[in-house]
């Protein structure tokens, strides 16, 4: 395709892994297709959980790192942009005390640095987390709000601002899924009405490259993780969820909606609506 300029998508997340979960298909699916993704990576998850016993790792983050850069090839995408800053961790892991860890970040601050990435790459779409965090991650929280942040304060930045903001969009039955496997969740809560999606985009065609970035992360996917605990049946179940599609709510627009859902992301966007044919 030829457009008077390359389309550009920048996804925001918190930590090395949240990105093929949730919108991997979708980033490999239109990278394909010709657009700029831009991926920016808040953490280097130096806080995370090692979830196989047989790895020995000095250091978490680098190595973290180190596994998004091979997910991030096996999409199709560009190396991440990191933000720099720290991961939270959870429960006992919890850094309270680490001025750098997201938790203790000022919503402000991260906002103002995402608009200096914003000015930078120019997206004519981002996608972040829900409202929700998908399940309530502190990083995930604040991620979310600078960046919607963010893309409200940005309009009068060249070109006029990014023209849409997307939320991952966790259907109720994906929600429910994680609260048998042990998160303490209310799917009702956390997980979306299948009204809300405004999009379900087909990323059936992209699930080996999907897959491949989820292995990728393999200190976060081992035996002791939660996908690691299923029984063949659950993630099966799960695979067929994640590898099939991708869902996205609304978060903002700066243009009008042509229809109530959309076939993809980039529908009403004037000559960029080809890449949704």
């Amino acid at each position: 395709m030829t457009f008077s300029r390359q389309p550009v998508i920048l996804a925001v997340f918190a930590h090395p892994d949240d990105e093929a979960f949730s919108v991997g298909g979708t980033l490999a699916h239109y990278a394909q297709r010709g657009v700029k993704v831009v991926l920016a990576c808040a953490t280097r998850g130096e806080a995370g959980k090692i979830s196989d016993p047989s790895m020995t790792i000095a250091d978490l983050g680098k190595h973290r790192e180190d596994e998004l850069r091979r997910a991030t090839a096996a999409l199709g995408i560009p190396d991440p942009v990191f933000l720099d800053y720290h991961d939270s961790g959870r429960q006992e892991r919890t850094r309270f005390d680490d001025p750098l860890a997201l938790l203790n970040v000022d919503p402000f601050e991260i906002e103002l640095k995402l608009r200096e990435l914003i000015a930078q790459v120019r997206p004519d779409i981002i996608i972040t987390f829900d409202p929700h965090g998908g399940y309530g991650h502190i990083d995930h929280l604040q991620i979310h709000r600078a960046t919607a942040a963010a893309f409200f304060s940005s309009g009068e930045v060249e070109g006029g601002g990014p023209r849409r903001l997307y939320f991952t969009a966790l259907s109720v039955e994906a929600a429910e899924g994680i609260a048998r496997l042990g998160q303490d969740l209310d799917p009702h809560l956390y997980g979306v009405s299948d009204d809300t999606v405004a999009v379900r985009l087909d990323v059936s065609a992209q699930a080996e490259r999907k897959k491949a970035a989820l292995i990728a992360h393999g200190s976060q996917t081992g035996p002791n993780s939660l996908m690691g605990k299923m029984s063949p049946e659950e993630r099966e179940a799960m695979e067929r969820r994640m590898l099939g599609s991708e869902g996205f709510s609304i978060g903002g627009t700066r243009t009008g909606l042509p229809s109530f859902p959309m076939r993809g992301l980039f529908a009403g966007l004037g000559e960029f609506e080809a890449l949704d044919d």
